[in-house]
């Protein structure tokens, strides 16, 4: 870059800083991000304060030209109003059922009535593997038997089983790798 070219850049730098310090005593700000609200943008809203801070460096003639147009020449610079935003909670899925404690309660039983396995075990909470064998010790001691509590233990050891099958994998693939 030339020294000319430089020179130029420094004046106009100097000279938007001086505009940005003229505008913000017209709005009654505080600080350089008290002018985002008077600035529109075109997808909506006022201009974002990191987006201000760009143009300051990346494009200070547009940015001047935008603060001269929307702060110094009006004579009451207007508020831009913020840009719509979709309420909390509307991205959550509206065809998911959710059931309280007692709700699940009364479907297990149902399903226990009905005699419907598939639906016991989706419904029945997961037990982890050191109470499945609590219980079922408890239950040899007791001399009785559940089917119910031994299926829960085979499904808790195959759960432990891939989930330390698939531990070591990923230890032995990140060794391998390194």
């Amino acid at each position: 870059m030339s020294n000319s070219q430089n020179e130029s850049k420094k004046t106009s730098l100097k000279e938007l800083e001086s505009m940005i310090e003229k505008a913000i005593k017209k709005v009654g700000g505080k600080k350089e991000n008290d002018l985002c609200k008077y600035i529109p943008v075109s997808t909506g809203g006022y201009i974002h304060h990191f987006t201000l801070r760009k143009m300051k460096i990346k494009k200070p003639t547009e940015l001047s030209s935008m603060i001269d147009k929307f702060i110094i020449s009006p004579n009451r610079p207007t508020i831009v109003p913020p840009k719509q935003r979709a309420p909390r909670g509307s991205r959550k899925r509206r065809d998911h059922i959710t059931f309280t404690k007692g709700q699940l309660d009364r479907l297990l039983n149902m399903a226990r009535l009905a005699g419907d396995k598939e639906m016991i075990s989706v419904l029945s909470p997961k037990k982890s593997l050191a109470s499945c064998k609590r219980e079922l010790i408890q239950m040899i001691r007791q001399g009785s038997v559940d089917h119910e509590l031994w299926n829960h233990y085979v499904e808790a050891c195959n759960a432990h089983q891939a989930l330390a099958s698939s531990i070591t994998s990923e230890l032995s693939h990140f060794l391998s790798g390194s």
